[in-house]
């Protein structure tokens, strides 16, 4: 059930990290690196579905993560669109349609976990989409979708994170990787913040793609880690 969790809730950052590269390609921040980043988190969707099909889920929860696939399947779609300003925002909208359902999914599998050890991996795979999030909001500030909510969604999603980060330090399941991933993502999430923080120039917007990768490899490091520590 720990794998389900973590599973399931890595399609939260994977919609959001495939809307980021795509707005980042739109502008034309290291493309090449950008459709990399782009083809590899569609992959990684795709593997996690296939790992998933493996399970005998209850008829609720495999109806959720057939909810989920269909709604990757239309973000999928939208990515053979050039990625003018419009195709960028219709490709965010749709990556937090499926961040929602992956969530409702998510949600279900840490209840029929029966334990609290199941909100750990949540909680720790929450930072990975809350990360992906910020730096895609960054992107479509930058890019000109200058909304309200988006700036809003910002402030609350840096909350979250440094909130998601307590919550973790002070949990009691720990080991010597747990501890080493948690320090490794506090000293990365000053890196990040510090880069959100910056004007969206070709530098700014370097700085956050570049940062968000890397505290993305970090809090994923560190969900598997909790994932193994719970079973």
């Amino acid at each position: 059930m720990a794998t389900a969790i973590n599973r399931t809730g890595r399609f939260r950052a994977l919609s959001q990290r495939i809307a980021k590269a795509y707005c980042q390609v739109h502008l034309n921040v290291d493309t090449s690196d950008a459709q990399e980043v782009m083809e590899r988190a569609r992959r990684l969707v795709r593997a996690g579905f296939d790992d998933l099909a493996r399970g005998q889920w209850h008829i609720d929860i495999a109806s959720q993560l057939a909810n989920v696939r269909t709604l990757f399947e239309g973000l999928d779609a939208l990515l053979v669109m050039p990625a003018t300003r419009e195709a960028v925002r219709a490709a965010s909208v749709q990556a937090d349609k499926m961040l929602a359902a992956a969530n409702t999914a998510t949600e279900t599998f840490e209840k029929l976990s029966g334990t609290g050890s199941g909100g750990l991996v949540n909680t720790a795979g929450r930072q990975r989409y809350l990360s992906q999030r910020l730096a895609k909001n960054y992107f479509l500030l930058a890019a000109g979708v200058n909304e309200k909510a988006v700036r809003e969604q910002m402030v609350a999603d840096a909350a979250a994170f440094k909130q998601g980060m307590s919550s973790l330090v002070a949990s009691s399941v720990t080991n010597a990787a747990i501890r080493g991933d948690l320090l490794a993502g506090e000293q990365q999430w000053i890196f990040f913040s510090a880069a959100l923080d910056r004007t969206p120039d070709m530098r700014g917007l370097r700085a956050v793609a570049t940062t968000s990768e890397r505290l993305l490899e970090v809090m994923d490091k560190l969900t598997a880690q909790y994932e193994v520590a719970v079973r």
